[in-house]
């Protein structure tokens, strides 16, 4: 494995890409902002809302995919209060066990802002069924939540007749990924940035659902998708996890101190909705070699709120610690015993990057804290 020599980010992330320095294409666009003339993409914003308010009279004119986290909040803000849009919102729940943050902070973003939220929770009988199949033969055990996300929004505005649907920041240009090497406020090709990828409809049948029980997750048309207009508004504004939640935080949003204190994160104020799904955010590790904490500890320093030394320190103490509680809450709700879940687990790890030492446990043959 070799690291950014500016952050702390693994060539192993797929879609990232490294300059002739060492510097990873994240950075780089990072640094790239500070050329961007950001008064003339704010104008971009207002030209492209003044397309679209009032197209539907008093009915909503614009859809906002969102969770309820920090960067819900900030999008939410920017289109009805910044731009003076109607938005409807639409969000998809996971069935798992809600965190007390998590059941404020959707209802704050409703609350707050004055928005009409349609929520989309989800069949929990092909959630379970899905879940075991992708969990077992792709390591990715939230397949089908995290396709609902991309692919409802996108079925609800072609309902609701709006055509600009905003999503936040465009996950390949921000962090490292797919289609890193351009940017673009479109965001028509969202579902090929790899996060919820094509699963061929037979495999999934193979776990006892049927065609109707996916029909959700079947993405519009492209001859659908070109009646729409999805955008990243993080094309138009620089975008900031951190800023966003210290924003969402003025406005009523609810982190985690003081209720849950993660293994695996370094922060507390991502991912806050439900417990069992950071098993999905974690199973990066066994595959790639870096998780949540890498995640993060790469964006602080990026953002001048950690140096690269201390980044490394917070990853290896906790890139690897998949928290017991996110997976206990996975095993009740799928049917798995901890043993069952942890032998699905170990045949995921990577023997490229991984070897067992002599307690049987799997650790990386080349991690940052020894390459520094």
């Amino acid at each position: 494995m070799k690291y950014c020599k500016k952050c702390t980010m693994p060539d192993t992330r797929p879609g990232i890409s490294f300059d002739e320095n060492g510097v990873c294409s994240a950075c780089n666009n990072e640094k790239r902002k500070d050329s961007i003339d950001w008064g003339s993409r704010y104008k971009e914003l207002e030209k492209l809302c003044d397309k679209y308010r009032g197209m539907n009279g008093n009915e909503p004119d614009c859809a906002i995919a969102v969770s309820g986290g920090k960067d819900s909040h900030f999008q939410v803000h920017v289109m009805k209060e910044k731009m003076g849009m109607n938005p409807i919102l639409f969000s998809v729940e996971d069935n798992f066990t809600m965190t007390e943050a998590g059941k404020v902070n959707l209802k704050n973003i409703s609350e707050e802002f004055g928005c009409s939220i349609i929520s989309l929770k989800p069949d929990i009988h092909t959630q379970k069924l899905l879940m075991r199949k992708t969990f077992e033969e792709y390591g990715k055990p939230t397949w089908f939540i995290d396709r609902l996300i991309y692919t409802y929004p996108l079925k609800m505005a072609l309902r609701f007749n709006t055509p600009l649907l905003v999503y936040g920041e465009n996950v390949s240009w921000e962090y490292g990924g797919n289609d890193a090497k351009k940017e673009t406020y479109s965001a028509k090709e969202i579902l090929a940035n790899g996060v919820a990828s094509d699963i061929p409809e037979q495999k999934l049948l193979e776990s006892g659902v049927s065609a109707k029980d996916l029909a959700l997750t079947i993405a519009p048309s492209k001859s659908e998708i070109e009646k729409l207009e999805p955008i990243y508004l993080s094309y138009f504004l620089r975008w900031n996890s951190y800023s966003n939640y210290i924003f969402a935080s003025s406005r009523g949003f609810r982190d985690l101190r003081g209720e849950w204190d993660r293994t695996m994160t370094a922060e507390y104020f991502d991912q806050v909705d439900s417990i069992a799904y950071l098993v999905h955010a974690w199973m990066k590790y066994p595959k790639f070699g870096h998780a949540c904490a890498s995640d993060y500890a790469a964006r602080f320093v990026r953002y001048g709120l950690l140096s690269r030394d201390e980044a490394i320190e917070i990853i290896r103490q906790k890139d690897h610690a998949l928290d017991p509680k996110a997976v206990e809450d996975f095993c009740a709700f799928t049917g798995y015993s901890k043993s069952e879940f942890w032998s699905i687990v170990d045949r995921f790890y990577n023997k490229d990057l991984f070897i067992k030492d002599s307690f049987g446990r799997w650790v990386l043959k080349e991690p940052i804290w020894k390459q520094k």
